[in-house]
This record gives C-alpha cells, sequence and structure tokens, in this order.
C-alpha cells in the first residue's frame, strides 16, 4: 500500500515565464537559427567553382593563416559599405564578393600586374 507524502507549501512564490503560443515560440526558434546560419556564413568566405579553377590552373596556394587574415579583412570592409573588393597578396590577386562572402575569380601577382579591375569598389592589401 503506498503512502501519501504532503510537502508544506514555500512561502516564496514560484515565478513561471509568460506563456507563448506555440507559433510565438516557433517564430523565435526560426529566427535563433536564422541568425545563427547568418552568422556563421558571414564569417567564412566560399570559393566559385570559378575561382577553384582559376586557383588550380594557375597554381595558386594561400594558406590558411592568410585565408584567415583575408576572410577578417573582407569582414571589416563589409562594415564599411564595400561589396566587391580586390584582394591582394603576396603572390595572388582576389576578386571577392563582400556582399555574398564569396572568392569570384583570382590570378596570380604577375598576371594581375597587368589588368583592369571593375565593378570593385574597395581593395585590400594583405602582406605586400
Amino acid at each position: 500500500m503506498e503512502k501519501t507524502v504532503f510537502r508544506p507549501l514555500s512561502s516564496n512564490p514560484i515565478l513561471l515565464p509568460p506563456k507563448t503560443s506555440v507559433k510565438q515560440q516557433a517564430q523565435q526558434g526560426f529566427a535563433k537559427h536564422l541568425q545563427s546560419a547568418v552568422d556563421t556564413k558571414s564569417s567564412a568566405l566560399s570559393v566559385s567553382k570559378h575561382a577553384q579553377k582559376r586557383l588550380t590552373q594557375r597554381n595558386i596556394e594561400i594558406d590558411q593563416l592568410t585565408w584567415s587574415k583575408i576572410e577578417d579583412k573582407v569582414r571589416e570592409a563589409k562594415k564599411m559599405g564595400v561589396t566587391d573588393s580586390l584582394v591582394i597578396t603576396q603572390n595572388a590577386a582576389l576578386v571577392i564578393s563582400a556582399k555574398n562572402n564569396t572568392v569570384i575569380t583570382a590570378m596570380g601577382r604577375d598576371e594581375a600586374s597587368s589588368q583592369i579591375f571593375t565593378n570593385i569598389n574597395g581593395t585590400i592589401l594583405l602582406d605586400l
């Protein structure tokens, strides 16, 4: 036979969070997921198929430290209103869409010295 246990009421009230509807919870959950996706996407650069092909064709290798510097500078430029930038490193020139966080094309420094770059509104010089 089970014994019934009575517990005294506490003098401190238990505060419950305000009730939210299922719809509000879903909206809040979606907003959190969307923000985390935007935050994750905003920090990393993606490389377009075209740019990857150019990097391979031209034997351009960029180490992880340089990629990190490029990402930081592109993020900084984006905050300043730059949408498309030319990034020049010791061995490469990259055209990057800061708006989309995407490397559009790449070329070696020698090749870049005789080119005219259009449709950019910012330039980032690294490790010169």
